[in-house]
């Protein structure tokens, strides 16, 4: 049919329902593209999926760390410490960039590490303002311990796309990403 876009969305919004593949959105596409006809919601497609996505991935790999009694962001916090530099250790500042949150948020997260024994904080000696977020040998050892199942975990998330999906998609959002101002290069 020529007047078929992918995921079987007609270029008039609507949706093939008995076309295979359909998602959610598309269901939500083909009632808006009815309700109101003369708008283009086709942003609102790609921005649905995403969100949608994001919050099915999240639900899958928070169900994988419970199942080690922990939660998604405190193996964010151990796993950017890891991987920062071979102390394993970075400024509270640095830390908050590299994990994406507000310097509360880290906060109360690197108090509620340090209580579980998985990282230590420490005034700098060097400067007595900063304060330094390192990993002790416990939090390494729930870094190593979880990494691998991890990204298994990623990988069966991930297995209704093809190597080369992923490349493409990997790819977009990376232009996307830093369309909406993320910092660092494709």
């Amino acid at each position: 049919m020529n007047d078929t876009l992918t995921n079987d969305t007609l270029t008039n919004g609507t949706v093939d329902n008995d076309a295979p593949g359909n998602d959610a959105v598309d269901q939500i596409l083909g009632q808006w593209a009815r309700a109101r006809p003369d708008v283009d919601c086709s942003a609102m497609g790609v921005a649905g999926r995403i969100s949608r996505a994001s919050r099915l991935l999240e639900k899958g790999i928070k169900e994988y760390f419970s199942g080690h009694d922990l939660e998604p962001w405190e193996f964010d916090v151990l796993a950017t410490l890891f991987r920062s530099n071979p102390d394993h250790r970075l400024c509270m500042s640095d830390l908050a960039t590299a994990a994406m949150v507000s310097s509360a948020a880290l906060t109360n997260r690197v108090d509620r590490l340090v209580a579980r024994g998985l990282v230590h904080r420490e005034v700098a000696p060097s400067n007595r303002r900063m304060v330094l977020i390192t990993l002790t040998d416990e939090g390494r050892a729930v870094v190593d311990a979880l990494l691998e199942g991890h990204v298994a975990n990623e990988e069966r998330l991930l297995s209704g796309l093809t190597d080369e999906d992923r490349a493409q998609l990997s790819g977009l959002l990376c232009k996307l990403l830093t369309s909406l101002g993320d910092v660092g290069s494709c």
